[in-house]
């Protein structure tokens, strides 16, 4: 951090512990209405014919990009007594999206955009389709591909990834029920969409040949991801160099089971993830990189690793770029040696600068040796750093948020003070930071250790005033779901009818649970849980209608409609009348809890998937 004088990492604790009377900016939901909309049918910060929609990032144009997931219904097998569903364990069996050589490849994340001057609609979700995908309300096409967005410039370039679209091959084995083999070219691809051009980031491995005999070859399809961008159209992510040895082995299986797989449908169902553990046999070198948009072109370099592999290695190394900002420096996180000990080989946060040549160099972040990992997330034009470790807090493993000044002479990990200090085993990530040293992410709001996954915030940190604020301590109330009750404030009542007539009453409800970017302006955009009504719906997903047309609650087992929170894109920006909500009611104290990890494949872009509904008395 850079001030007029040096601060010790004491004296920093010490002003965070004294709370400096800096106010923080107020902030109102600009797609408030969306969100409140009632109706069945409408989007309500995610697109038509999906579930849940996740705010991923937003530019200084006020132009944002998103993820919409899943066409396939909640789970109403555990709802408590306020009618409410538990969406601890996620989606039922029956309802996951599995993967298999024996079946149809389904898609189930979609892209969108919306902006304030987009024109179907001021923040609206609208969606945007990549590598072929079709709108997830069509219900006559069942899309095979997964598409990301995870960021977009100032000049309106999106970066992100995609699966490739299912291929066929014609089934030759003993299921008489079956008539084809499912597979696809590669996994995961990174793209970069233009106003008129989809441009595909090809990653360097995409072809495994037989040392032993290079007759043997197939088509593994490789990896790459885009994470960010910057104005200059320079882009970062990570992408396969190589295979692991173990990733060779299976392929090399391949060739010996030729009689009982077609080789594609081999190499298919080695690189598609186990149903119970998410893990993929066929495992990849990965290194991260810098490529620049050169027209409908990118030109490709390798960043390089944080350690110099001996020669016999055998290791599996990883490095990815996550951030970069304007000047392109990159941040992100590669396997070194701890401090320089052979004997410690970590996946640590660090960075990668051009030196006076222009050639990229990897700098590492001194991290304390009692760390298990790091990894940065974002860096700024004034070269503050962010990022999390992964550590023994009070005796339990968390993540815990940082930031570091690269630009320092004498450079410090520096852990802010969060809700209760820097020293509590509340779970901290940041996700993004701006150059107002603005930082946003999510935060644990209790301190509970009954092993249940605990309540999240979305967090605004600024790095110049320490201030540490839960965004929906800094909303205004009508943004929280309250409306104004004579001197005070009241969760305001909605009511709504199915296709019977049945009418459900329930109080409102918006908690922002995560902040993954902040602009120049101060425009935040995120996931907030919501409150709805749940319908019945089809094994599709799809809406069931009634006698006249309209949809139909979904019921518990003694016939009363339920509510269920789900997850929905927000935006938020500071406003200059209202203040802050300091209405404490129930759902204030443990709001909402967050439910496993990210599915996304380029991990840690969206940890923010299944969440649940605490119950209170």
């Amino acid at each position: 951090m850079k001030l007029n004088k040096p601060l010790s990492l004491v004296a920093l604790s010490v002003i965070g512990s004294l709370q400096i009377a800096h106010a923080a900016p107020v902030y109102t939901i600009e797609n408030l209405a969306d969100l409140m909309d009632q109706s069945a049918e409408a989007p309500k910060g995610t697109l038509d014919g999906t579930r849940n929609g996740y705010g991923l990032a937003v530019n200084d144009q006020d132009e944002m990009v998103g993820i919409a997931k899943g066409k396939k219904k909640l789970s109403t097998a555990d709802i408590d007594d306020d009618g409410i569903i538990d969406i601890e364990d996620g989606i039922a069996d029956e309802e996951r999206i599995t993967f298999s050589i024996d079946k149809a490849i389904e898609g189930n994340n979609f892209t969108f955009t919306a902006g304030e001057n987009a024109s179907n609609g001021a923040w609206l979700p609208l969606f945007d389709s990549v590598n072929g995908t079709t709108d997830p309300s069509d219900t006559d096409v069942v899309n095979s591909v997964d598409t990301y967005y995870y960021d977009i410039n100032n000049a309106g370039i999106k970066v992100g990834a995609m699966t490739a679209p299912e291929q066929t091959l014609e089934y030759t084995g003993d299921n008489t029920d079956q008539d084809f083999w499912y597979f696809r070219e590669y996994e995961q691809r990174g793209v970069i969409k233009t106003a008129d051009a989809e441009v595909e980031v090809i990653p360097p491995y995409v072809q495994y040949v037989n040392e032993d005999d290079e007759t043997e070859t197939a088509l593994v399809g490789g990896f790459s991801t885009v994470v960010a961008i910057n104005q200059n159209n320079l882009t970062t992510g990570y992408a396969s160099t190589d295979m692991s040895n173990s990733g060779k082995s299976q392929v090399d299986n391949c060739f010996d089971d030729s009689e009982t797989l077609p080789l594609d449908i081999c190499v298919q169902d080695k690189q598609f993830p186990d149903d119970n553990t998410g893990a993929r046999k066929v495992q990849y070198q990965t290194r991260a990189f810098v490529w620049q948009l050169e027209g409908n072109e990118v030109v490709a370099t390798q960043l390089p690793l944080g350690l110099e592999p001996s020669s016999s290695s055998t290791t599996t190394y990883i490095a990815q770029g996550l951030g970069i900002n304007t000047a392109g420096t990159v941040a992100g996180r590669s396997h070194v040696y701890r401090n320089g000990n052979r004997d410690r080989l970590r996946v640590d946060a660090g960075y990668w600068s051009k030196d006076a040549d222009g050639v990229y160099q990897y700098n590492d972040i001194e991290m304390d040796k009692d760390f298990n990992s790091s990894i940065a997330y974002d860096i700024n034009d004034d070269g503050i750093l962010v990022g999390s470790y992964y550590s023994y807090l009070e005796g339990f493993l968390r993540h815990k948020f940082f930031y570091y000044d690269t630009q320092a002479d004498n450079p410090e990990v520096i852990t802010p003070n969060d809700f209760f200090s820097k020293t509590s085993d509340r779970e901290s990530k940041p996700k993004d930071i701006n150059n107002q040293g603005q930082v946003v992410g999510f935060v644990d709001t209790t301190s509970e250790r009954d092993g249940k996954p605990r309540p999240k915030a979305g967090f605004l940190f600024d790095v110049n005033t320490l201030e540490f604020s839960n965004i929906n301590k800094i909303m205004t109330c009508d943004s929280r779901g309250y409306v104004a009750d004579g001197d005070g404030w009241k969760r305001q009542e909605i009511s709504v009818s199915d296709d019977t007539g049945d009418v459900l009453t329930y109080e409102a409800d918006i908690y922002v649970v995560e902040a993954t970017s902040i602009n120049e302006n101060g425009t935040i955009v995120g996931t907030a849980f919501v409150r709805k009504p749940t319908y019945k719906t089809d094994d599709n997903g799809d809406l069931e209608l009634g006698e006249n047309g309209g949809p139909l609650f979904d019921r518990n087992a003694n016939g009363e409609p339920v509510t269920s929170y789900l997850p929905r894109m927000v935006v938020l920006k500071p406003t200059n009348s209202g203040e802050g909500c300091s209405e404490v009611d129930g759902t204030e104290d443990e709001p909402f809890v967050r439910k496993g990890a990210a599915t996304f494949a380029w991990l840690f872009a969206l940890p923010l998937v299944w969440l649940r509904r605490r119950k209170h008395a």
